[in-house]
């Protein structure tokens, strides 16, 4: 290890001084600003911190890339890499390089995801243990993970244990839910994908499996769908699952309607955004790295957003081009694109993915050497060890690396093109197909400095799709790489690109804006100095409208004289956006098929995949996306995802009950909080003092409630004319959660409260959470009240709140239930009933709202 990587900077900087010269560096832009300093700025396990703005997180990266480019000829200096990197302007490393590179306070990968598992896996209990244990590994040090349960046994096949039978995948699939769940990386859950194929004769329950109260809640789910099921479900006829799956002499076997099994897969992408589709066939026919696949490189599933797919225990790392920077004059008559630039820095961003690849081998090195000192048997971290070795092997054998894009939208619009038009689309591809042939350029000129990918063998590749499309495209490229070989076996992939596109300012990915300009607002002290008050709302309180435009939409309106500090009108903001190149090109306006035809033609020039989802209105029907499900398969794409705005809130099927509980019971919630629930808001009094309840409210039940007094120093203020809203679940800047609440005043404008969770005194926050959990799993309303009241507690205080709790929730008793187990205080009759939310006895009639 060297002395660069283990040397520990001295000088440590606050939250605040680091926040501040960030929205400095940042040009005023708090989120960006924030990002960066919670999630990339350099920090030991106590929070100190060791950079101040990226500028020195770029140093630190530059740094480590010069000192492995100085073991190779014609080494790139340190100079020369910070200045591609500054400013996140051209090249970005993403996510795990970024934070990881030069980090001596982490032993952490530098790899952004991993796959795991082996063809052939036996699927016995110790196999599937060790699949557990190796996912959990790789997941404390910050890797997403993927594998695949195909070789799994499908329910009732024989077993040579106590069990008889196979309990086949679904148990499997939430051992590793489960897993997933129960570990933090960096204060972050980790990220799983399982998947199965279609052929395997569990599959059926495999797309069924997240659909079911509480099942498999910390994993993706994608099915890896071949060409012959497709076939089958066009043309009606039957389609054969087999276990082993594909094989022609298996031991199970058995016919299904395609058709029906996909209308299923449909029906729960619609309802719910899974299962994700594979499609198998188009992936490994067009895989390079599937040439070696008797050699350990045959891919068996992707990492948790799809957009690597690989083979057991290789790993990829990411990195970013900032297109929208080669557009010279954006926004004008003479935009242009500067194709010069932009090859010269496609080979500059190989390299330095290479060079990433020796610094994720020493990374490994550090990890092996403390599993090694770790005073533990050697039975017991001999899984571990043996993986990393494992990951060690594949990523000096193969050098994988993983080169996408981001503000694609942006440099569209620079360029005066409306995304998702044809011409658009056209330009769009030529620009994918020149990253292609300059990254394969630049890994076959690095081969020639620094050796060819281990396995390198022309003869396995030269009838694969990919490599002869680029034969097709520059023949001179591939008899180079002939001459040479390559240095790397996989080069490419558009990845999401979430935290990035914050800090480069930019539309995300592939993906086009999401909005050109919305409002804000924020409350001001109307009595200071130049503050200007747009309105005040029914408690008195001061607010100020201001405007937010996406940064190349302010650029754009800067570019063409409009002035961007002016208070708008919303119908002269329409009226912006509509002289604007964003104008129809958003998110919500750009046509479905169009956009999965594109990513089919994009598809052609990634030897990886593609991360991309389909987001749908509410409204859409189930039709349309098997229609989009199709095209993408026909278009040749390698997977699609989509997303239906609210699917995640739909209803969730139970697991089977009793008839007894099914007469006592009620539908269960969904197992995942939707995002926004309706809100109920009820006032009370306890004594003398005004308390106040948000209730978020499903299926006209009560799903969770925030309470606490209304008139406090720290409490909530609100118009009593309000009695209801939406309880939004929201993320703070650190990733912490918080439950907002929202209503629209009188004069239709939006009002957000934020942070109910955090409005009330922590004690009474704890109740709620506990009373929140009953209530989320469905447990009667009248039991719940029952459990409120039966609670000892010491203070005064907290019983005050309790008994305002149990009356906040009995009003939604249904009138008519009966009160087990209390008497009435006049007659001492047990028949009580809830009567508008009231304990009433039918013997005597007396009420009591206690």
């Amino acid at each position: 290890m060297s002395t660069e990587i283990a040397k520990e900077p001295k000088k440590t900087y606050t939250q605040d001084e680091a926040f501040n010269a960030s929205l400095e560096y940042f040009k005023g832009d708090d989120l960006a600003a924030r990002v960066w300093v919670n999630k990339y700025a350099l920090k030991d396990s106590e929070g100190n911190i060791y950079e101040l703005t990226p500028d020195d997180m770029h140093r630190r990266i530059a740094r480590e890339i010069a000192r492995v480019e100085q073991k190779y000829p014609n080494p790139l200096s340190e100079q020369e890499i910070f200045e591609h990197i500054q400013n996140f302007k051209y090249i970005v490393p993403q996510g795990s390089p970024m934070a990881g590179i030069g980090n001596p306070f982490q032993i952490a990968s530098l790899s952004n995801c991993f796959v795991i598992g082996n063809e052939g896996l036996s699927d016995s209990y110790g196999g599937i243990m060790k699949i557990d244990q190796e996912q959990v590994q790789l997941m404390k040090r910050r890797g997403g993970v993927g594998h695949d349960l195909s070789h799994i046994r499908p329910k009732g096949s024989s077993v040579k244990n106590s069990a008889l039978t196979s309990t086949g995948l679904v148990p499997f699939m939430e051992r590793y839910s489960n897993s997933t769940r129960e570990v933090a990386q960096d204060g972050r859950r980790g990220a799983l994908m399982l998947s199965v194929s279609i052929n395997h004769p569990d599959a059926e329950d495999f797309i069924d499996a997240k659909m079911e109260q509480g099942k498999v809640t910390g994993a993706n789910v994608s099915v890896r769908i071949d060409d012959d099921f497709m076939s089958s479900v066009e043309s009606g006829k039957p389609y054969t699952q087999k276990f082993p799956t594909h094989n022609s002499n298996p031991k199970v076997s058995k016919n299904i309607d395609a058709k029906k099994v996909w209308d299923k897969i449909v029906h729960n992408a619609w309802q719910s955004a899974e299962p994700g589709i594979l499609f198998w066939d188009t992936i490994i026919k067009e895989s390079v790295p599937d040439c070696y696949s008797d050699l350990g490189y045959k891919t068996v599933s992707t990492n948790p957003c799809g957009e690597i797919p690989l083979c057991p225990y290789d790993s990829c790392r990411l990195l970013a081009i900032n297109l929208f920077s080669y557009v010279e004059q954006p926004f004008t008559d003479k935009a242009s694109f500067n194709y010069d630039l932009f090859k010269k820095h496609i080979a500059v961003a190989q390299r330095i993915m290479d060079d990433i690849i020796d610094l994720e081998l020493e990374k490994i090195d550090v990890i092996l050497e403390k599993i090694e000192s770790d005073p533990e048997l050697e039975e017991t971290k001999s899984v571990e060890y043996n993986l990393w070795k494992n990951i060690k092997e594949k990523a000096a054998q193969g050098r994988r690396t993983g080169i996408g894009i981001t503000a694609e939208g942006d440099m569209l619009a620079a360029l005066g093109l409306r995304y998702g038009s044809d011409e658009a689309n056209k330009f769009a591809i030529e620009v994918h197909k020149t990253i292609a042939l300059e990254a394969y350029r630049a890994s076959v000129h690095t081969a020639k400095d620094r050796g060819a990918f281990q396995i390198f063998d022309a003869e396995r590749e030269k009838n694969n799709p990919f490599i002869l499309r680029l034969k097709d495209a520059d023949e001179k490229l591939y008899y180079e790489m002939l001459e040479y070989g390559r240095r790397n076996i996989a080069l490419l992939t558009i990845a999401p690109t979430g935290t990035t596109s914050l800090m480069t300012q930019t539309t995300s990915g592939i993906e086009p804006v999401f909005l050109p300009v919305y409002k804000r607002r924020r409350k001001v002290n109307p009595n200071d100095k130049d503050v200007r008050v747009d309105f005040v709302d029914e408690v008195g309180d001061s607010w100020e409208e201001y405007i937010v435009f996406h940064h190349k939409f302010k650029q754009w309106m800067s570019v063409n004289g409009l002035d961007t500090t002016k208070n708008y009108s919303q119908e002269e903001l329409e009226k912006i956006v509509q002289q604007s190149p964003y104008y129809k090109a958003t998110s919500n306006d750009v046509d479905w098929l169009q956009k999965v035809r594109l990513q089919g033609a994009v598809q052609k020039w990634v030897d990886h995949s593609i991360s991309v989802t389909i987001n749908l209105p509410n409204d859409v029907s189930e039709s349309l996306v098997g229609k989009l499900y199709l095209e993408a398969w026909k278009a040749g794409c390698k997977g699609v995802t989509v997303y239906r705005d609210g699917s995640r809130s739909g209803v969730l099927i139970s697991n089977e009950t009793t008839n007894a509980e099914k007469e006592e019971s009620l539908t269960p919630f969904p197992t995942k909080r939707p995002q926004v629930l309706d809100a109920d808001v009820v006032r009370l009094q306890n004594n003398k003092e005004k308390w106040i309840a948000f209730i978020g409210i499903i299926d006209d039940r009560p799903y969770e409630i925030f309470t606490g007094m209304a008139d406090d120093e720290d409490g909530i203020l609100l118009p009593r004319w309000v009695n209801n809203g939406l309880i939004i679940k929201s993320k703070n800047d650190d990733g912490t959660t918080r439950y907002d609440f929202q209503y629209k005043n009188k004069r239709g404008y939006k009002t957000t409260i934020e942070g109910l969770s955090h409005k009330f005194n922590p004690e009474y926050w704890n109740y709620a959470k506990l009373i929140s959990s009953t209530l989320r799993h469905g447990m009667a309303i009248e039991k719940v009240v029952d459990l409120i009241n039966s609670l000892q507690l010491d203070s005064e205080s907290i019983n005050t709140w309790k008994n305002g709790v149990a009356r906040a929730l009995k009003r939604y008793v249904a009138d008519g239930t009966a009160a087990k187990g209390q008497k009435c205080d006049s007659c001492s009759s047990s028949n009580l009933i809830y009567q508008e939310g009231c304990l009433t006895c039918k013997d005597c009639g007396s009420s009591k709202c206690g």
